[in-house]
């Protein structure tokens, strides 16, 4: 599987991704339709991208008789993880202490939000639940 932190998502291929996790697995047809008049698209442009995002192993497809149904393979919170991640290594080295700082001091995040999250996050690790350490 290719390095999809490598490349962010379109707005374009968020859109089809979308449709798959609010609606589940879809044909083509059905993307085209549920993208509507925000993407105009023919279908086979919408096959090439699922075939691009399948590539990426972010689309996974069966075979229903003739007919291809796509789904979205791993949640959006793991796909939106990846991409955070990413960002983080980028820009503040792999440093989520240096990121968070970053948000609260340009006010994307408040200090009572950070001390929720902190909060659960001890309440979580205290139950077992924590995320695992990179």
């Amino acid at each position: 599987m290719r390095n999809t932190a490598t490349h962010p998502l379109t707005p374009l291929q968020q859109a089809i991704l979308d449709v798959l996790w609010s609606g589940g697995p879809s044909t083509a047809e059905t993307i085209r339709e549920a993208l509507g008049s925000r993407y105009p698209l023919k279908d086979s442009s919408v096959r090439t991208l699922l075939r691009r995002l399948e590539a990426r192993g972010l689309v996974t497809h069966t075979l229903d008789g003739k007919v291809f149904v796509y789904a979205a393979k791993a949640p959006a919170q793991r796909i939106a993880a990846k991409a955070v991640r990413s960002i983080i290594d980028r820009f503040w080295s792999g440093s989520i202490e240096q990121f968070l700082t970053g948000m609260v001091d340009e006010k994307v995040l408040s200090a009572a939000e950070l001390e929720r999250l902190a909060r659960k996050v001890k309440s979580g690790a205290a139950a077992g639940a924590g995320g695992k350490k990179r």
